[in-house]
């Protein structure tokens, strides 16, 4: 199953300020611009093997970060700045953005301070993909790092929280975990209704119905937890924040090896009083949607700390022990402006300590 990964990254100066990636976005093809001006993606191409990913995701990195050095510049692994005004992260002109802002409102500036990891799947046994994807999404506490918006630390999962909750409130079906699929024709069928819904309340707000149709299409105008791409074409898993290599490499396999057991095997749907971890014809077992909703909202709180969060992680088919998460790192106190420039460059120390040891721990790859 071909996979690829995108990772966000914070651009600070030898300060810890915020600044703008500049030339970095045009040295190579493999960085993108994001919706915000001190932001910088690093993606990879489709990679038949987890080694094949782990080498072109390290060599990636390890260049963008080197050429950042080169220019007095850091790559950050956090999911937030952790302190930061909303002048010092301002919107980069991207399709889009203006409209979305007028549509969801003001919450929609919470969305500005979020990092993130994307994974990408070769689309196979697409309504089993998705189901494993959503079954596993408090994965995300595996690699949280950060806890703080703004100085404040507000919960254990601060990037989650911010974007889901805060920022996608108003339309939820826009940016929150979706409940399981029976097929393909129902995934198509809700983001058809929430296009519309989406459409509807734009058309509340004085956006001309042409002005919205020139900008959105039904794929393009959610942004969910996971998602179907008609690229590649994929199935995206959205719900890690930015974090290390080595622990987004990390997440990857295990969560790559849920969804091909989920491929080959198929996914059966416990019933929520269900003790029964098995699938009656060997398929893999995924707890009831609203279990998954449980977990997710003690992980977003909690993170890791929570037993519940670990206990559940483990039953899917992680190992919670073997990541370290880098909010653990963070004070639970208030952080001043100079403190939180100070983290930063620590993560960004991180980061090209954690290039440097260019060995990831894996298991047998397929």
């Amino acid at each position: 199953m071909k996979t690829s990964l995108e990772v966000e990254y914070w651009v600070v100066d030898e300060d810890g300020d915020l600044i703008t990636p500049d030339s970095l976005l045009d040295e190579f093809e493999w960085t993108d611009p994001e919706f915000v001006e001190p932001m910088l993606e690093i993606k990879t191409s489709p990679c038949q093997s987890m080694a094949e990913l782990r080498e072109t995701f390290l060599d990636r990195v390890s260049t963008a970060v080197d050429a950042a050095r080169e220019r007095d510049k850091r790559l950050v692994p956090l999911a937030t700045p952790l302190f930061a005004a909303p002048s010092e992260i301002p919107y980069r002109d991207k399709r889009g953005t203006d409209l979305q802002r007028r549509i969801v409102g003001p919450t929609f500036d919470d969305a500005r301070v979020c990092a993130g990891t994307h994974v990408h799947f070769e689309q196979s046994n697409v309504v089993d993909q998705l189901n494993a994807l959503t079954a596993i999404d408090p994965a995300f506490a595996l690699v949280n790092s950060s806890s703080h918006y703004r100085g404040e630390r507000i919960l254990e999962c601060a990037r989650p929280h911010l974007y889901r909750r805060s920022c996608y409130d108003p339309c939820p079906e826009q940016g929150q975990l979706w409940p399981y699929v029976e097929s393909v024709a129902e995934w198509d069928q809700r983001l058809e209704d929430a296009y519309e819904t989406f459409r509807d309340r734009a058309l509340e707000r004085g956006v001309e119905p042409a002005e919205f149709d020139d900008e959105f299409d039904p794929y393009d105008a959610v942004w969910t937890p996971i998602r179907l791409r008609e690229a590649f074409p994929t199935v995206e898993w959205r719900s890690p924040d930015a974090a290390l290599p080595s622990q987004v490499l990390r997440l990857a396999e295990e969560v790559r090896t849920v969804v091909m057991q989920a491929d080959e095997r198929g996914t059966t749907v416990l019933e929520s009083d269900s003790h029964d971890r098995g699938g009656a014809g060997g398929e893999v077992p995924l707890p009831a949607f609203d279990t998954v909703e449980t977990i997710t909202d003690a992980a977003i709180r909690d993170g890791l700390e929570s037993a519940n969060v670990r206990n559940y992680l483990q039953t899917m088919g992680f190992t919670p022990s073997a990541y370290d998460p880098l909010s653990d790192r963070l004070p639970d106190s208030r952080l001043s402006k100079h403190r939180a420039k100070t983290l930063r460059l620590e993560a960004a120390t991180r980061l090209e300590a954690d290039l440097e040891r260019r060995t990831v721990p894996a298991r047998r790859s397929r």
